[in-house]
C-alpha cells in the first residue's frame, strides 16, 4: 500500500499542507531517479505503449482477449487511486459514474492526448487493490486516433520466476525485475490482499507508480497492477506491508514491492465492456 500511499496518501498528505487533499500534483519528484534495471536479453523490451498518467497515480489502457474493437476501452489502476479517496476495508464500488481524465502516452513516454471515463466499473481494496474505468472511446477509436493498441490482460494465474516490467505513466519510468513468487496474504494497515505478486528488489517502486501495470516480459501481457512496497521495515503498517502465511506467521521484507493479480478481475468483463461479477472465472470480491 506504500505505492498507494505514496501515490494517493502522500498526495493527500502533501496536498493538505500545500494545496488540496487527494491530488498528487503536490508530490514533488525526487531530484534524481534511481537507475533503471536492465531488461534481460531474452525478454521483450518494454515501452510506454498503452500507458496512461493519472493526476496522482499510473495506469494503462487494457482489454481482455475477448474484447471487441468496438467495445468501450478500459483503464486499469489501483483501487486506492480513485478520485473519491481510498475505499475502506470491505468496500466494493461498482458502476459509478465518472468523468475522470487520463493522459495517454506514446511509446517513448510523450503525451499523445486525453482520454475520459464515463464509468468507474469496479474499485476495491479488499482482497486486491484494483480499479477499472470504462472510457467514452472504443479500442478502435483510440487505435485510429493515436495509433495505440491496448495492453491485454491475462485470464489465468501466472507462473513464478519470469521477468516483469512495471511501467509508470506518472513518472514515465520503467522498472524491470523478476517475479519472485506469491505472497499468501499482504497486510497493510486496515487492508489485506490475497495471493499477491512479489517483486525482486530491482523493482524498487516509488510514490506515483501506484496503478502501473505489471507486464510479463515474455508475453507482453498484463498480469498484475503495482500497488505497494515495504518502505522502511515496519510491520504491517501504512507504507510498510507485511506478508502473512497460511499459519499466520508474519514476515517483513524491507524494500520489497508487490502487485495485485488482475486475472481475477479480467474474467469479470463481459461483451460491451460491462461488469459481470457472476461470470465464469470471475473471482473479484463482490462486497
Amino acid at each position: 500500500m506504500q505505492r498507494r500511499i505514496l501515490g494517493m496518501l502522500v498526495a493527500a498528505f502533501l496536498g493538505a499542507a500545500t494545496a488540496t487533499a487527494g491530488t498528487a500534483t503536490a508530490f514533488a519528484a525526487p531530484a534524481a531517479a534511481p537507475a533503471q534495471a536492465p531488461a534481460q536479453a531474452q525478454v521483450k523490451a518494454a515501452d510506454f505503449t498503452g500507458i496512461v498518467a493519472l493526476s496522482n497515480c499510473s495506469g494503462s489502457v487494457v482489454r481482455t482477449p475477448n474484447s471487441a474493437d468496438s467495445d468501450p476501452a478500459m483503464v486499469l489502476t489501483n483501487g486506492h487511486c480513485i478520485e473519491t479517496g481510498m475505499p475502506s476495508a470491505g468496500q466494493v464500488i461498482t458502476n459509478r459514474a465518472s468523468s475522470r481524465t487520463f493522459t495517454l502516452l506514446n511509446s517513448s513516454g510523450g503525451d499523445l492526448g486525453t482520454l475520459r471515463a464515463t464509468t468507474l466499473l469496479y474499485a476495491t481494496m479488499t482482497d486486491t487493490d484494483a480499479a477499472l474505468y470504462k472510457l467514452n472511446t472504443t479500442y478502435a477509436q483510440i487505435k485510429q486516433q493515436y495509433n495505440t493498441p491496448a495492453l491485454e490482460m491475462v485470464l489465468q494465474r501466472p507462473a513464478s520466476g519470469g521477468t516483469l516490467h512495471v511501467v509508470s505513466g506518472y513518472w514515465k519510468r520503467i522498472y524491470t525485475c523478476q517475479l519472485d513468487g506469491f505472497a499468501y496474504r499482504i497486510r497493510e494497515a486496515e487492508w489485506t490482499w490475497k495471493d499477491a505478486l512479489r517483486y525482486t528488489s530491482q523493482c524498487n517502486v516509488i510514490g506515483g507508480t501506484s496503478g502501473s501495470p505489471a507486464i510479463d516480459g515474455a508475453s507482453g501481457k498484463v498480469i498484475g497492477v503495482n500497488n505497494t512496497i515495504n518502505e522502511s521495515g515496519g510491520r504491517c503498517t501504512l507504507n510498510n506491508p507485511c506478508e502473512v502465511d497460511e499459519q499466520g506467521n508474519v514476515t517483513v521484507r524491507r524494500q520489497i514491492g508487490y502487485a495485485q493479480q488482475t486475472y481475477i478481475l479480467a474474467n469479470c468483463i463481459a461483451p460491451g465492456t460491462t461488469l459481470d461479477l457472476t461470470r465464469s472465472g470471475c473471482t473479484a470480491p463482490r462486497g
